[in-house]
């Protein structure tokens, strides 16, 4: 049985958007990153080419040649002064920007290409299902084993973070084998979502400190968390496996609707609090494992929330003083659909489902749904990430594919030379193979699959640190039953 834990799914983290708050509940905006802007080159273009002309138009009828000023403004609209004036930050800044940005995105259509792996080591934890980047060395790590770690990826030291207790401390010892699914940051890293030592329970930890602010364990969810986004830098939303979205709102003086409490005596006090607003997904049948919240992912754009369920549909709601349901709708494909993610700039979600993946714009309805099929023989969709129109997909196989929307192809395999181009040619499809990573040898591995030392390691979580070019990716063994851990550094 694939590991979701020990539920048939699974789980996957996705790099999600920040976004401003919805109107509402009070918080702080944080500003988001701007996506490609197209279509300031070709006005560069016709102002360098007026001036030339200009300059020769400028000699009198009998062939004078203009005066110095007149050279003078025609030399400042050189190459040379456009780049002088970007170092200064001049009036060309915005098309200086307009052409890094289409600098950058050939970058980030180039990178899968160039990317190199280095693995990590984790020693003896169990399957990393969640990550993020805190900061240039660090990522952030939730594990099966329950454990929330932070890892630097130059020296290799693993750092362990205190778990925060629910009021009834002994619900969440009879629920450790879940582990933790979900990490989240806020927009403006402040602040970051994950589980608690209960996985049913929504816990906050203050950034850069790491040290624990409260934790969401009143008349909350009644089962593990499986998905977590943020809407604001103060409004956070978590989806269950019961069923359940919980929307939350955080006071930073943590004085409204909230308990104190200390576990021990001389240990800090911990801060609990209860949603704003708890709603159920609409159920399509009566089977309680179908109506699984998996993922999530915020439009800051639209401000909308999208989540999917492991009954195959797709549910769209307005996050503002409580959760309004704005539709749903059935997935064409929609066996393990347990990854979804958004992209601002192209105003698609996309889900992942067994092999598939479904791109789909919600005002659209069911009319605009595409999906890609990675065509890998059986391997699965574990995890999601958009960045400007380039999809990365981590299966369950240990491979990573990475598909272009906007060209509506997976990228081809430029490693080894030239591709061809010639007409009814099919590139060959970019596929990076993660490592080995490290598996317990016991007595399931012996019994059930013969003490095989193949393995392929399913990627649940990866996250990228665009800035420097790196990509984290982690994850374990497929099967629920078989303990182990990978992890890697691409660059």
């Amino acid at each position: 049985m694939a590991d979701g834990s020990d539920t048939g799914g699974r789980p996957c983290h996705h790099r999600r958007h920040t976004a401003p708050a919805a109107t509402g509940p009070p918080s702080t905006l944080a500003p988001q990153q701007t996506g490609n802007n197209k279509g300031t080159a070709p006005e560069l273009e016709a102002t360098a080419g007026s001036s030339s002309s200009k300059g020769l138009a400028g000699a009198d009828g009998d062939g004078r040649l203009p005066d110095r000023r007149q050279r003078r403004s025609a030399t400042c609209r050189s190459l040379v002064h456009y780049l002088k004036d970007r170092e200064k930050g001049g009036p060309w800044r915005a098309g200086v920007r307009d052409f890094e940005n289409e600098l950058f995105s050939q970058a980030v259509r180039s990178l899968p290409g160039v990317l190199k792996e280095r693995q990590l080591n984790l020693g003896t934890l169990n399957k990393v299902f969640a990550s993020q980047w805190l900061n240039s060395r660090q990522v952030v790590c939730g594990t099966k084993c329950n454990t929330l770690f932070v890892l630097d990826v130059y020296s290799g030291q693993i750092t362990r973070l205190p778990l925060i207790r629910d009021m009834v401390p002994t619900v969440a010892r009879a629920r450790r084998c879940c582990g933790i699914h979900a990490l989240e940051l806020n927009p403006s890293k402040t602040l970051m979502a994950t589980g608690g030592e209960n996985p049913n329970s929504l816990a906050i930890y203050r950034l850069p400190v790491l040290e624990p602010m409260c934790l969401g364990d009143l008349q909350g969810h009644t089962d593990w968390i499986f998905a977590i986004a943020w809407m604001s830098d103060n409004v956070v939303v978590s989806g269950s496996r019961d069923g359940t979205l919980a929307l939350w709102w955080l006071d930073p003086d943590n004085s409204n609707d909230s308990i104190a409490s200390g576990n021990v005596v001389g240990s800090p006090m911990n801060v609990h609090i209860r949603p704003k607003d708890l709603e159920a997904i609409p159920r399509a049948s009566s089977n309680p494992y179908n109506c699984q919240v998996r993922a999530l992912a915020f439009s800051n754009k639209n401000q909308e929330l999208g989540s999917c369920s492991l009954d195959g549909y797709f549910h769209l709601w307005k996050p503002e003083s409580h959760l309004s349901k704005i539709l749903s709708f059935r997935l064409p494909y929609f066996g393990e659909n347990v990854c979804l993610t958004y992209c601002d700039d192209l105003s698609l979600y996309a889900v992942g489902c067994q092999s598939h993946i479904s791109f789909l714009d919600p005002r659209q309805r069911r009319h605009n749904i595409r999906t890609a099929h990675s065509r890998e023989g059986g391997t699965c969709v574990c995890s999601l990430s958009f960045y400007q129109h380039i999809i990365t997909v981590g299966t369950s196989h240990g491979s990573l594919l990475f598909y272009d929307v906007r060209a509506q192809k997976f990228l081809e395999d430029r490693r080894g030379g030239i591709p061809d181009t010639s007409p009814g040619s099919a590139g060959k499809k970019l596929k990076l193979i993660c490592g080995r990573g490290w598996l317990r040898h016991d007595e399931i591995l012996a019994h059930y699959f013969g003490g095989t030392d193949e393995w392929s390691n399913a990627l649940y979580t990866h996250c990228y640190n665009w800035p420097e070019m790196k990509l984290f990716t982690a994850g374990g063994p497929l099967f629920s039953a078989l303990y182990g851990n990978y992890a890697g550094l691409w660059s």
